[in-house]
């Protein structure tokens, strides 16, 4: 989608982040509003078009309605009228590295096919990388339907 080399299956966890998407994805990870968990998280995704889209957590005093930072950015680049992505990068402080949640994982796979590589990167400098398939194996699809 974006010109970047195709994940390898196994891959090192000390694979690297892309600079830019490590630099978006730590300023919203600035950004969260956490009143409640206090647990801050930023991503950033780079679009078919390659520009790119990033987003916090931003949490409700109505749980429910809180927003996780993977889906803050799905949302920016699909309300930009872009629908697809070719990498992601979630910022955490935790170690090891947060990977996204199992309704992120969905939301995720609507847009990007299954090698789509997600960076998982904590302040420590640790990284791991999973593909799409990988984070959500079997993935549900209207493609299906």
């Amino acid at each position: 989608m974006n010109g970047a080399e195709p994940h390898k299956s196994n891959e090192e966890v000390t694979a690297k982040a892309p600079d830019d998407l490590l630099a978006a994805a730590t300023t919203a990870h600035g950004n969260a509003y956490v009143p409640y968990s206090d647990f801050r998280v930023g991503a950033a995704l780079r679009a078919a078009s390659g520009k790119i889209y990033s987003g916090a957590n931003i949490e409700n005093a109505s749980y429910p309605m809180s927003r996780c930072a993977e889906q803050s950015a799905i949302q920016a680049m699909a309300s930009a009228g872009e629908r697809g992505f070719g990498e992601l990068v979630v910022y955490t402080q935790v170690s090891p590295p947060a990977t996204p949640c199992g309704g992120c994982r969905q939301v995720l796979v609507e847009f990007g096919e299954p090698s789509v590589p997600v960076y998982m990167v904590n302040g420590q400098g640790e990284t791991v990388v999973m593909t799409l398939a990988e984070l959500l194996p079997g993935a549900f699809s209207l493609k299906q339907v």
